[in-house]
């Protein structure tokens, strides 16, 4: 086996489940002071974070990515269990493998290597490794980040190993992410019998005219490296559980994916404007006032980085490695990239395939695993060697 794979295994067999981190750290923690790392370990709440750096020269490249991993689910319908990694027909099975515990293991194997051939890079190498990137995201990279900030280290250049590649291996860097914006909006409305229902007030009624204008509103248009805005609904919740009775209130949850063509000011005022409005169209249908409030919580802003070095070289090394072009993407879910970004550091994400994160039967095939060691490495080669 490869020193990628079998360092991949030793991490997803153990049960890292967000926000506990089982060891996973002190493991990297080890490999990374074999090799001349300083290494200080990071713990704010309940959540382990390792900063690992190598030299004081700027320019700065670091490596970042989470330990942690999502609740496996149902453990019986895993065709082996998701902490004991299992090899079969040339994947690696296990909760993790794509998400990212194979990634970091590809990290770790390339800085082996590459300071083995370049003892003197020409620059500083760090880590960043959380274990608080599938939960809250209140005590990790943020949290690390805002350390290094008030002590002056900058980061120059990131690379995230969270799952980009969508068909094949290198095909798609992440060099920006959309904004995510949360609301929860609670209408309340008065409670009866459906019988009379003119002595009570449906909150249920009232918000139909509202969701069709949210879900029909035409947000933005995007830009030439990010899609327009999209708003989703994820839950609405209303009633008793009684057959016969109007519900008095409604809780609506829902949430923006939103580029820069627009801001969070923007989209809540907009958001607001559709609420008064069908609610005092309700108002003139029926007579009806309803009342209401919104709560707000920010996810994160967009980034973007700009082709520039960083880019360029993680391009040309996936091109070494894989013969192929990768393209840029901004789409997906938020990373941890959103909190490295705000100091000003370009940004990108490169790992394998992102097509079972998060699913039972969580895989990554074996070869990716040292061709991913190889394109990061060939990373480290463009830009420190």
């Amino acid at each position: 086996m490869s020193a990628t794979l079998d360092l991949a295994i030793d991490l997803i067999g153990r049960p890292s489940v967000t926000p506990i981190d089982a060891g996973c750290q002190e493991l990297l923690a080890a490999r990374l002071a074999a090799i001349g790392f300083h290494v200080e370990r990071l713990r704010f709440g309940e959540v382990d974070n390792l900063w690992a750096r190598l030299g004081q020269a700027e320019p700065l490249l670091v490596f970042a990515g989470h330990t942690d991993v999502v609740p496996p689910g149902p453990l019986e319908q895993w065709t082996s269990p998701p902490f004991a990694p299992e090899i079969r027909e040339g994947w690696l099975y296990g909760r993790g493998a794509a998400d990212m515990k194979g990634g970091l293991a590809a990290m770790i194997i390339a800085c082996e290597d590459f300071l083995a051939t370049q003892p003197q890079p020409r620059g500083s190498i760090a880590f960043l490794i959380t274990s608080d990137e599938e939960g809250a995201a209140v005590d990790g990279t943020v949290k690390v980040v805002e350390r290094l900030e008030a002590r002056g280290e900058k980061i120059a250049w990131c690379l995230i190993g969270e799952p980009s590649s969508s068909s094949q291996l290198g095909d798609v860097i992440k060099n920006g992410r959309r904004g995510s914006l949360n609301g929860r909006l609670r209408l309340h409305g008065v409670q009866g019998h459906v019988a009379y229902p003119h002595l009570a007030q449906n909150p249920l009624h009232a918000i139909g005219p509202i969701l069709t204008a949210l879900a029909d509103e035409v947000w933005d248009q995007g830009d030439g490296f990010f899609p327009p805005t999209s708003f989703q609904i994820s839950n609405l919740h209303s009633g008793t559980g009684a057959v016969n009775v109007i519900p008095g209130d409604l809780e609506l949850r829902f949430n923006f994916r939103f580029s820069p063509a627009i801001t969070v000011e923007q989209l809540r005022e907009r958001t607001r404007l559709i609420i008064d409005t069908g609610l005092l169209n309700e108002e003139v249908k029926t007579g009806q006032v309803f009342q209401y409030d919104v709560e707000w919580s920010l996810s994160g802003l967009p980034f973007f980085t700009p082709p520039g070095a960083l880019v360029v070289a993680t391009i040309a090394a996936v091109r070494a490695e894989t013969g192929r072009e990768p393209g840029l993407s901004t789409g997906g879910g938020t990373s941890d990239g959103r909190f490295i970004a705000l100091t000003g550091a370009q940004v990108i994400e490169l790992g394998p395939l992102n097509a079972t994160i998060h699913q039972l039967n969580e895989r990554v095939a074996v070869a990716d695993l040292e061709r991913l060691s190889r394109i990061y490495r060939g990373v480290l080669e463009r830009l420190l060697g």
